[in-house]
């Protein structure tokens, strides 16, 4: 899996502590550099077919259609692109014109993810989002009725201004366009974000854990009422179309993320870039580039591996866990399940697979988190 991280924005929206600049000043160095750095990186990846491609940001949509297969030619330049693979691009309903939609239709892109988050015009004002609720609507129809069927797109819930009527219809909205993939998640409030600032004084109310819970609880009921699979905490997905690249990430396959702050893991160490542009574009430009590297015990390596299973339909596989670790690591999870499976918040199918139930997915870092082993090194 390879993954492009876009850094630039129109607008730093109020919730989003991701790495990113509104300025487009230094765009071009920046593209080089994501293309050299793919050069230098490349044995990094030891699986030579890519089975997923994905541009993520900040607003890759930002990007021309020609500067994208740039990027998407340098993959194919140094690996295998599987004929069936994955190939996403995270749009902002605004970037969606006519004019790149019918340009991408003439790129490698075959999956658009669209950050609608609402469709009222007042929240994504709150947000501060770029978009406006009619180009919401819109962008969908217009990649739709270019003929791209493979689409997710994102919704929030859980913030002051979005009362349970107005959130069901924001879902009942999505389910009308009849799109296979949804992935919605809860507004968290990160430190140093305009968001956290406006709460601290008083600007807006704070974060309701119960309002979030509710219209989680909502979001699954309506969802999976009308056809989807939960399939992963915040996703759901119609007929099997499970994201690729992010079912990977669940299942810790490996990628290599490309651009500044991006991440990568290759199932013993994970490392990332510098969250900074220019000394991102200096150091691949003098091939000394910024990365941090952190081995992983193997503690660490199945703490790692309980907190991203268990957000899945699929659960944990005990015998992955014998397999990949040993029989005492299966057994301190058998010891230490017990009051989840008391409390009806997981269950244990065919003697084989931890499973959340609806229950448990109300509380799904916590059990993971009771679920870890300390590390002894």
């Amino acid at each position: 899996m390879i993954y492009f991280h876009i850094p630039f924005c129109k607008q730093a929206c109020h919730y989003c502590d991701f790495h990113f600049s509104t300025s487009l000043k230094y765009k071009d160095e920046l593209l080089k550099a994501l293309q050299k750095e793919m050069t230098l990186r490349a044995r990094d990846l030891a699986d030579n077919t890519i089975q997923s491609i994905y541009f993520g940001g900040g607003t890759p949509s930002l990007l021309t259609a020609g500067e994208i297969e740039q990027l998407i030619g340098q993959v194919a330049a140094h690996f295998e692109i599987a004929s069936d693979a994955e190939i996403t691009l995270e749009a902002n309903p605004d970037d969606l014109d006519n004019a790149k939609v019918q340009a991408l239709r003439h790129t490698p892109i075959n999956r658009f993810s669209i950050g609608i988050q609402s469709f009222y015009e007042e929240d994504l004002r709150w947000m501060n989002r770029a978009h406006r609720a009619s180009e919401a609507e819109a962008s969908i129809k217009r990649v739709q009725d270019a003929g791209f069927e493979n689409i997710t797109a994102d919704l929030i819930y859980g913030y002051p201004l979005l009362t349970d009527a107005k959130w069901k219809s924001n879902m009942e909205k999505l389910i009308a366009f009849d799109i296979p993939h949804i992935s919605s998640y809860a507004m968290t409030v990160e430190k140093k974000t305009a968001l956290a600032h406006f709460i601290r004084n008083g600007k807006t109310p704070p974060i309701q854990e119960a309002q979030s819970a509710k219209q989680m609880q909502m979001l699954i009921d309506t969802l999976t009422e009308n056809g989807f699979a939960h399939y992963e905490i915040s996703n759901f997905a119609k007929n099997g179309q499970y994201a690729k690249h992010n079912t990977a990430y669940w299942q810790g396959k490996h990628y290599l993320g490309i651009g500044p702050s991006a991440h990568s893991f290759n199932g013993k160490s994970r490392s990332w870039n510098v969250a900074n542009n220019a000394r991102y574009i200096e150091g691949i430009t003098t091939e000394n580039p910024y990365i941090e590297t952190e081995e992983l015990s193997n503690e660490e390596q199945f703490n790692e591996y309980i907190m991203t299973a268990l957000r899945t339909m699929w659960g944990v596989d005990l015998e992955k866990i014998t397999h990949d670790f040993d029989t005492d690591h299966k057994q301190y999870l058998l010891s230490n399940i017990q009051p989840f499976l008391s409390r009806q918040e997981m269950e244990l199918v065919q003697d084989r697979y931890l499973i959340l139930t609806m229950k448990g997915k109300l509380l799904a870092d916590y059990i993971a988190s009771e679920l870890f082993v300390v590390d002894d090194q």
